[in-house]
């Protein structure tokens, strides 16, 4: 029985995680429409940020978010004004070709400069744990939750009780009618998905400090998140973070009750089973958001 708490609670800890890292995601998309499949890649990138600042001006991981969110926030600027902003029909179907080709540019980067050795993050954190009832957690786990918990509920205050905020909100809604009330819906996305980038960046810290990675890792990453943000509703944030702690409880239960080959499976089958009951996702909705 105490294995099975110590991995519901290891479960909650990592699934904070990817509920960051899939918050940028379907937040990118309630706005923008945009499936920006190069998320994966984004998030590496951003893991590969924090390496260099520890490794070269050892610079604490979580200290260099102050660095590499800032960074990766401009950088998303960049790609949308660029590459997301040109496409104004079929936006969905489009955003998948072009949000590739920006991923396989940032791989071919990443593999050049840094080969496709697997690395992983360094701190005293990251080794050291402590005892919790009759077994031990690592600080990294706890720090890496605390740490998605303080950016979600940032995000959420940014939401709701922000100017920007509403905008945002009234552009997720009805993306005509908020152009016709006065917003700068293209400042709006703009700024969206920089902060949706600037969140993987977070999010990519947290995940090289739990998980050996190289520049390759951004496929199984992507896979993941998607399957986040279709299981919880596509431009939901609740879905998401529901979906994120569900997989990752369910996975790590599964892993020490039968069999860690199965439990990755055991979670894709649930979504499949969940989507043919409800096809939008636990919260999404119904029908599209009006254009």
């Amino acid at each position: 029985m105490g294995i099975i708490v110590e991995a519901i609670i290891t479960g909650l800890l990592t699934g904070g995680v990817y509920a960051l890292m899939a918050s940028g995601l379907t937040l990118v998309f309630g706005v923008m429409d945009i499936i920006n499949v190069g998320q994966g890649a984004l998030v590496i990138l951003g893991a590969y940020l924090s390496y260099v600042l520890e490794q070269n001006l050892h610079i604490d991981l979580f200290v260099g978010l102050l660095i590499t969110m800032p960074v990766m926030f401009v950088l998303g600027l960049l790609i949308e004004l660029l590459f997301i902003r040109p496409i104004k029909r079929d936006r969905t179907m489009l955003s998948i070709l072009v949000t590739f080709g920006v991923a396989l540019i940032i791989e071919g980067v990443l593999n050049l400069i840094f080969s496709t050795d697997y690395i992983q993050l360094r701190a005293w954190y990251i080794t050291a744990s402590f005892q919790l009832g009759g077994f031990y957690l690592s600080y990294v786990y706890v720090f890496d939750f605390l740490l998605a918990v303080v950016l979600l509920g940032g995000l959420y205050l940014l939401l709701y009780r922000t100017k920007f905020g509403h905008s945002l909100r009234a552009t997720m809604q009805n993306r005509t009618a908020a152009e016709l009330v006065g917003i700068d819906v293209e400042r709006v996305s703009a700024i969206t998905f920089g902060i949706g980038i600037a969140l993987a960046a977070a999010g990519g810290m947290a995940f090289g400090a739990t998980t050996a990675f190289n520049a390759n890792s951004a496929y199984d990453l992507i896979s993941r998140l998607l399957a986040i943000i279709i299981f919880g509703g596509m431009g939901s944030l609740r879905g998401a973070l529901i979906a994120s702690l569900g997989m990752l409880v369910i996975e790590d239960v599964t892993s020490v009750v039968w069999s860690p080959v199965w439990a990755s499976t055991v979670f894709f089958i649930l979504l499949v089973i969940i989507l043919l009951i409800r096809p939008q996702g636990l919260l999404g909705q119904v029908e599209g958001r009006k254009q």
